[in-house]
């Protein structure tokens, strides 16, 4: 997961350097490619929100009642790992809204910078966000090591 992490994190910060619009545009296309270029050796990952940008990134089966966990406060804001069917894991961490995040995601967005948002994502549900809030999650699945 730290990889997937990483990358997209890097790949924001570059972007970010170039401008938020910039960053949005980048965003639609590296992420998915980021994911599909870790997903080697029976290992997927992804990511998903309670309010999606992409409609593409819905959550998993095994993740949505970790995700509906976190936002009921039943489960504690950390990572977890379950096992699921055919000899597969599963890991959960939460993505909590930082302060760079609010340029895309949170309350007050640049009236440009929403424009943008809505030409690339028609359904985008993804803002609205507070710093410290849940913004949604990291997830992977791999098969389990004897």
């Amino acid at each position: 997961m730290g990889d997937y992490k990483t990358e997209l994190q890097a790949a924001l910060a570059k972007c970010l350097s170039k401008g938020v619009l910039e960053a949005v545009s980048a965003c639609k296309i590296q992420a998915p490619d980021i994911a599909a270029g870790l997903a080697t050796a029976g290992i997927r990952v992804g990511r998903t929100s309670q309010r999606l940008r992409e409609p593409k990134n819905i959550a998993p089966d095994w993740v949505a009642p970790i995700l509906q966990g976190y936002l009921s406060a039943e489960l504690e804001l950390s990572a977890v790992e379950i096992p699921l069917t055919d000899g597969r894991m599963g890991y959960v961490e939460p993505i909590i809204m930082q302060p760079t995040c609010s340029l895309c995601h949170g309350v007050n967005i640049a009236p440009d910078v929403m424009a943008k948002i809505a030409t690339l994502y028609p359904e985008d549900q993804a803002v609205g966000f507070r710093v410290g809030e849940l913004r949604g999650v990291f997830w992977a699945e791999y098969p389990a090591t004897n």
